[in-house]
């Protein structure tokens, strides 16, 4: 299931690779998760669990017993809330979702988060540019996301809900695959 869904063509023409990225223009737009190099050893999941800022992201994806999916081989890319994002979402949300019954629901929420392939921040960057100001990426869930070019070579990510995000910092490297981080949890409907 997770390797049947790609990013859109518009982004797929687009892997020539440009400058630098999507980050926030100045310091203070950043959440504390911030972009490090890892040992290529290190699954997603991995990376993700040594940092104490994707707790609750790692509880999740553990509840939904997305792991072993994504400690494979992929490559993925992940937009990945911090503890902070998943703060925002009503009380009681994530309690809810992480129950057993609400597997399902957790799991279409939590891959729509991934696509499948390694996307850099300049691929990004440049998917966006080529596409003419955004980019439509098809997540491993089946939904769409769409990129933005938000100025001051920032970029946002709409949901299928219509919300916006910021993608806060980019180019967590692990080896199977890649992470950026965003502000808020995205929703697929």
């Amino acid at each position: 299931m997770l390797r049947r869904l790609a990013i859109s063509s518009a982004c797929a023409l687009s892997f020539c690779g440009l400058v630098a990225s999507a980050l926030p223009a100045s310091a203070h737009d950043r959440p504390r998760a911030q972009s490090t190099h890892h040992a290529p050893a290190m699954t997603l999941v991995a990376v993700a669990a040594a940092n104490p800022d994707f707790s609750t992201l790692v509880s999740a994806v553990q509840a939904a017993r997305l792991v072993d999916t994504l400690s494979g081989p992929g490559p993925f890319t992940v937009f990945a809330p911090t503890n902070d994002a998943f703060e925002t979402l009503p009380d009681g949300t994530v309690q809810s979702l992480v129950q057993p019954s609400r597997r399902a629901d957790l799991q279409r929420i939590l891959t729509y988060h991934v696509v499948a392939g390694r996307i850099s921040a300049a691929d990004l960057a440049t998917a966006v540019r080529v596409g003419g100001g955004s980019a439509t990426l098809t997540t491993v869930e089946g939904g769409r996301l769409t990129a933005v070019d938000a100025g001051r070579r920032r970029l946002r990510l709409h949901d299928a809900a219509g919300e916006s995000f910021w993608i806060t910092a980019t180019d967590v490297n692990a080896a199977n695959g890649v992470i950026h981080v965003i502000d808020g949890v995205m929703s697929p409907h």
